[in-house]
């Protein structure tokens, strides 16, 4: 597929400009790339593949995976579209909870890395909490790190009381992300846990930042601030709700990492970095889809 080269540019000079430092001084862009369902369907792993490499081009070098993304088919879709770019990726990974056992915890990601076919990854998440002992996790994830199979690592689906309890536990502050739910249509960590984890200099990476997956979709890209919102700056709806995710991405340590399954809509992704949404325009958005008063369960897909 052949792209205009100004758009494509413009897309990466704007990626280019737009990043945030993990907790040990690593700088990751703040759109990445997710690939939920992807490698699952044959017939989608020629533009699967293209999608991810343009998005490593235009900047969008974070791309985030997980174990149970397809029983390990989207770590073998991307592992082998990174065999000559990997030095170039900051590439995440995440085990399900019933292998966070100090043992188990070492095959997943041996079984991961081999996937992916790379030496390490960049950052390992814990999916959801489960049974085991907060702990013995953290134990598991500072040996992976002590030999060089992870340089870092962070949890997922993680609310305020049990970011609280892994503090509690030895090296439990090492965690540098929570992987966690977060649009325009699901605002709840802003009344506390986005508080706790900007106090406590943990990056929020937001999943579903487009609301894929959830059944606010269709009123999100209808409502009438979103559309005005993209009329004003000749964009898409879609695009408008990741603008507005990433919208205090520097000062709040936020990343969003939209599903990139498809090259037309990576492009649309990075163009989305350079919308910048005025003040009416956030106080449109905030009256239609309003701040949370109070604590809310955490949301998760």
């Amino acid at each position: 597929m052949e792209w205009n080269d100004d758009e494509l540019n413009s897309a990466m000079r704007e990626m280019n400009r737009r990043s945030i430092k993990l907790p040990d001084g690593a700088e990751i862009p703040v759109i990445g790339q997710g690939t939920w369902h992807m490698g699952e369907d044959p017939f989608n792993r020629a533009s699967e593949q293209e999608a991810l490499r343009l998005g490593v081009r235009l900047g969008l070098n974070l791309i985030d995976t997980a174990e149970m993304y397809g029983e390990g088919r989207s770590e073998s879709l991307i592992g082998e579209s990174i065999t000559d770019i990997r030095d170039d990726l900051f590439l995440v990974s995440k085990a399900y909870p019933n292998h966070a056992t100090r043992k188990k915890l070492a095959a997943a990601c041996d079984q991961s890395l081999k996937r992916l076919g790379t030496d390490h990854l960049d950052l390992y998440l814990l999916h959801w909490r489960g049974a085991t002992p907060l702990e013995e996790t953290v134990r598991g994830m500072e040996e992976l790190k002590r030999a060089g199979k992870i340089l870092r690592w962070g949890v997922s689906n993680f609310d305020t009381k049990d970011m609280q309890d892994l503090w509690s536990v030895p090296e439990g502050n090492n965690c540098a992300v929570n992987q966690i739910l977060y649009h325009l249509g699901s605002r709840g960590i802003e009344y506390e846990l986005l508080p706790w984890m900007r106090e406590h200099h943990v990056t929020v990476m937001a999943y579903c930042p487009l609301a894929e997956g959830g059944s606010l979709k269709s009123q999100l890209l209808k409502d009438p601030a979103v559309v005005k919102a993209a009329t004003n700056h000749q964009a898409t709806p879609l695009q408008i709700l990741l603008a507005w995710a990433i919208r205090n991405a520097e000062t709040d340590g936020i990343v969003a990492i939209p599903k990139a399954g498809r090259p037309e809509h990576v492009l649309l992704n990075a163009q989305a970095a350079a919308i910048r949404l005025s003040k009416e325009e956030q106080h449109s958005l905030e009256l239609a889809f309003p701040h949370p008063s109070r604590k809310l369960p955490l949301d998760i897909v």
